[in-house]
C-alpha cells in the first residue's frame, strides 16, 4: 500500500474572465431590437422606474394666443364654407372634423370587422324569422376564419332540436352572402359556390372542379384531358378561371392587423456622398428626473439605496440606447463601403459578404453585427431592404473573375425564367449550363433551391400547351 499524503492549505490565485452582468444582458438585448420593439421596451421601463421620465418634445415655433375678435372671424369663415358644400356638391365640413380628429390609418386598421360580424349583420338583414336567426346565427358561429363550415348538418340539427332540412336551408342562404364561397363545407363546394355566382357558364370548369381537383394540383393537365376527351390547351384555359377563385374566402375578414414596417437608418446621396440617418423619431427621448436625486441627499439609507439603484438603472439604459445607435451607424457604415455598388448601381451587383468582414471593419465581435443587423430595415436609394440582405454567400466563377452573391443569382435565374418560351420552359439542368455560359458555376439542384424560395413553379408545371 503507498501512503498518500492528504493536507489542507490556503492559496491565493489571480485570474480573469467574462461575467455577463444584467446591464451586458440589457445592452445585448437592446441592440438586436427594431426601432418599434425598442420604442415599446422604453415604454415599460418608463412604467417601471419612476426616475425616467420621456422628454416632451418642444415645438420651434410658440403657439400664439389668439384674441375674440380673430376667434370669431375663424368661426364666421368655417360657417360661410358651406357655401362651397353647396355649390360644388361636397361637404367640405366633414374634411374639417376629419382634419380636427387627426385619423390616422392605424385608426382604420384598428376598426376591423371580423368575419362572423360580417355574416352576422347581413342574416339580420336578410332573416327576419327569429328561429331562423338562431339557426343562423349557431352556424356562423360553426365558420373557421378561412370561411368554411366546421361540424356536420347533423349535429347542428341535434344540438338545436330542429330538422335537418332546416339547418340545409340556413345554410344555403349563408352561402349567398359575402364573401363568395363562405359556408361551405370542403375545397370542392366552395369553389363551385363562387363558380356558381360568378356566372361562369362553362361546363369544362365545373367537370374539372368536381372531379379533377388533385390532378390539377398536380399539374396533369394530359391526363386530365385524355379524361375529359378534349385538347390540354382548354384544360388549361379552364384552370386559369379557377386559380381566380378564392380557396379561403374567409381570410380577408378579421384576422392579424396588418404590420408595417419602420426603416431603423436611412441612406441617401448628398453630393456624390452617402448619408447615413439613424431613425430616432419613434423612439421616445429619455431623461432622469431631477427630482429624485434632490430627495435621495436627505432620504434614509433604505430609501436612498432604493433611488440610487434606479438612477443606475436609467443611467444604464440611456447608455445602452446610445450604444445602439452607435453600433447600428457603425456598421451601416462599413456595409456601404463593402456594398458600394449596390448603392451606386442596384440591387444586381450585390457582392458576397460574410459578417465576419464587417466584424473585424468595425472592431467588434461577429455576434455583435449578426445582432445589430437583426430585424433592421434600412431606407435606401434603391427602397427599403433588410440588413440581413446585404449578407449572402458566394457563387464561384467559373471564368475565373470576381465570386458572385447567392442573391445575384437568384435574380439571375427569376429574369431567365420569365424571359423562357412558356411553351418550352427551362429545366432546372438547363437553367444551370445557361447560369455556367454566365460565370455562376451551380448545379442543378442548387438551382432548384434557389426556384422554390422564390415561389417558381417546376418547368412542368410552368408549361403552356
Amino acid at each position: 500500500m503507498i501512503p498518500i499524503n492528504l493536507s489542507y492549505g490556503l492559496k491565493l490565485e489571480l485570474n480573469q474572465k467574462l461575467m455577463m452582468t444584467p446591464e451586458l444582458r440589457q445592452a445585448i438585448a437592446i441592440l438586436q431590437l427594431s426601432a418599434l420593439e425598442l420604442s415599446e421596451m422604453i415604454e415599460q421601463e418608463v412604467l417601471e422606474n419612476p426616475v425616467l421620465e420621456i422628454a416632451e418634445k418642444q415645438s420651434d415655433e410658440p403657439e400664439a394666443e389668439m384674441d375674440e375678435p380673430q376667434r370669431e372671424k375663424e368661426q364666421l369663415d368655417d360657417y360661410l364654407n358651406w357655401d362651397d358644400y353647396f355649390n360644388q356638391g361636397m361637404d367640405k365640413k366633414s374634411e374639417y372634423m376629419v382634419a380636427d380628429e387627426k385619423t390616422t390609418v392605424e385608426k382604420f386598421v384598428n376598426s376591423n370587422v371580423s368575419l362572423h360580424e360580417h355574416l352576422e349583420f347581413q342574416l339580420h338583414l336578410a332573416v327576419r324569422d327569429e328561429a331562423t336567426k338562431i339557426v343562423g346565427n349557431y352556424l356562423i358561429g360553426c365558420i373557421d376564419e378561412n370561411g368554411y363550415l366546421c361540424g356536420t348538418l347533423s349535429e347542428a340539427a341535434s344540438n338545436l332540436g330542429v330538422k335537418e332540412e332546416m339547418v340545409l336551408e340556413v345554410l344555403e342562404l349563408i352561402q349567398t352572402f359575402d364573401p363568395l364561397g363562405v359556408g361551405a363545407r370542403d375545397l370542392q363546394e366552395c369553389l363551385l359556390i363562387q363558380y356558381q355566382q360568378k356566372g361562369i357558364y362553362d361546363h369544362l370548369v365545373a367537370d374539372i372542379i368536381s372531379n379533377h381537383l388533385p390532378d390539377v394540383a398536380a399539374g396533369r393537365y394530359k391526363a386530365i384531358a385524355e379524361k375529359l376527351a378534349c385538347k390540354p390547351q382548354d384544360v388549361q384555359q379552364a384552370v386559369d378561371v379557377i386559380r381566380t377563385l378564392d380557396p379561403k374566402p374567409g381570410r380577408a375578414f378579421g384576422g392579424e392587423q396588418c404590420s408595417y414596417i419602420i426603416a431603423d437608418m436611412s441612406v441617401e446621396r448628398v453630393n456624390g456622398k452617402y448619408v447615413i440617418t439613424v431613425n430616432d423619431t419613434s423612439i421616445p427621448q429619455l431623461t432622469i428626473n431631477p427630482y429624485y436625486r434632490r430627495v435621495a441627499m436627505g432620504a434614509d439609507s433604505e430609501s436612498k439605496k432604493f433611488i440610487e439603484g434606479r438612477l443606475n438603472s436609467a443611467v444604464w439604459l440611456i447608455k445602452s440606447i446610445e450604444q445602439r445607435r452607435r453600433t447600428l451607424y457603425n456598421v451601416m457604415e462599413a456595409i456601404i463601403e463593402l456594398q458600394q455598388d449596390f448603392f451606386d448601381k442596384g440591387p444586381k451587383f450585390l457582392r458576397p459578404l460574410v459578417m465576419k468582414k464587417v466584424a473585424e471593419k468595425i472592431e467588434v465581435h461577429e455576434s455583435t453585427v449578426s445582432r445589430a443587423i437583426a430585424n433592421k430595415y434600412v431606407d435606401t436609394p434603391h427602397g427599403l431592404v433588410s440588413l440581413r440582405s446585404f449578407f449572402s454567400t458566394a457563387v464561384h466563377n467559373s471564368e475565373g473573375g470576381q465570386d458572385v452573391s447567392a442573391t445575384k443569382v437568384k435574380q439571375k435565374i427569376k429574369e431567365l425564367i420569365v424571359a423562357e418560351d412558356s411553351s418550352d420552359p427551362y429545366s432546372d439542368q438547363t437553367l444551370s449550363e445557361i447560369l455556367c455560359q454566365h460565370g455562376m458555376k451551380i448545379s442543378r439542384r442548387t438551382v432548384a433551391k434557389y426556384r422554390e424560395e422564390q415561389g417558381i413553379a417546376s418547368s412542368a408545371k410552368r408549361k403552356r400547351y
